[in-house]
């Protein structure tokens, strides 16, 4: 008989009405990390009210969308999709009600964590944003760090990046883990939404998929799971990686972290059994692939 994961979450199954997610620390089973992904018919606002979260607002696949707070209104520029650009977002702290619509309407993710301080609202342009090239070969992929600790320090808690695998390559890779254990420098909970696309196209693509793998030493968790277009896997502790882009699909993920610790860092400890794999990187050509986008759009060879 088959084994569910109890952290695999397939398409749809977090979802709330039209939107696709709807996950709260409480659904999860942690206490900060959380994501909603709502869905915005074009030129029609809706109200969220931040509660006890901070939070970042981030197109997926909408354009020319319009945050409006009690102090504050930015309009974003946002992407039509997830392989088409890196898109300018924005930051909103906890206590806040924000009213959010989208000239074209489409899907914006809410990136959410449990906050103590309320800090004001701030836009994040695009064209900051950090892309960084990781890995090496078959393990070369895309971070696009728009709100990691280093480059973005508007935040109590919350830390988020952007993965972008070619097809045929593996990311998070060596398995690394940042939880309770004892070699850890921190703790994190982890929250990975997946988006499979169609190699050569920014399309994202329903019979995509791609494989994830999150284990610990004492074999309590041993997950291998096929991932598919929409599905959220939740991350409370362990060695996560690989993610692995099957061939003919692009593999698209959205990382958000948080956790108890005092200072916002996503530093991690890798598998020793695996950590050897980025010495021999040394040497070895990055996939021309990547970057696959920029600010401006697709990187075009």
């Amino acid at each position: 008989m088959a084994v569910t994961s109890r952290s695999h979450h397939p398409a749809g199954a977090l979802a709330e009405h039209a939107d696709p997610v709807l996950l709260t620390p409480e659904q999860a089973g942690w206490g900060y990390s959380g994501l909603r992904v709502v869905r915005l018919d074009a030129d029609i606002a809706r109200t969220f009210p931040t509660g006890s979260d901070e939070m970042i607002v981030l197109p997926l696949s909408a354009t020319g969308v319009t945050i409006v707070t009690a102090s504050d209104e930015f309009h974003l520029e946002g992407r039509s999709s997830v392989f088409g650009r890196v898109t300018d977002f924005a930051y909103v702290g906890r206590d806040t009600e924000l009213w959010l619509s989208s000239a074209s309407g489409g899907e914006v993710a809410l990136c959410t964590a449990r906050s103590d301080r309320r800090l004001p609202p701030k836009y994040g342009p695009a064209d900051a944003v950090a892309v960084e090239i990781r890995g090496a070969g078959p393990a070369t992929r895309q971070v696009t760090n728009f709100a990691s600790p280093e480059v973005w320090d508007h935040a109590e808690r919350i830390m988020c990046v952007e993965l972008l695998t070619p097809d045929g390559n593996w990311s998070s890779y060596p398995p690394h883990r940042h939880d309770d254990s004892p070699e850890c420098p921190v703790n994190n909970e982890e929250i990975y939404y997946f988006r499979i696309g169609r190699a050569g196209s920014t399309d994202v693509e329903p019979n995509g998929f791609g494989l994830h793998r999150t284990y610990t030493p004492d074999g309590a968790v041993d997950d291998n799971v096929v991932v598919r277009d929409g599905d959220v896997y939740l991350v409370p502790r362990g060695y996560h990686g690989p993610c692995v882009a099957a061939p003919g699909y692009t593999m698209y993920y959205l990382n958000i972290l948080a956790g108890p610790g005092g200072t916002r860092s996503m530093a991690f400890c890798d598998d020793p059994a695996h950590h050897w794999v980025r010495d021999s990187w040394t040497g070895m050509p990055v996939d021309p692939r990547c970057p696959m986008t920029s600010a401006s759009g697709l990187v075009v060879r």
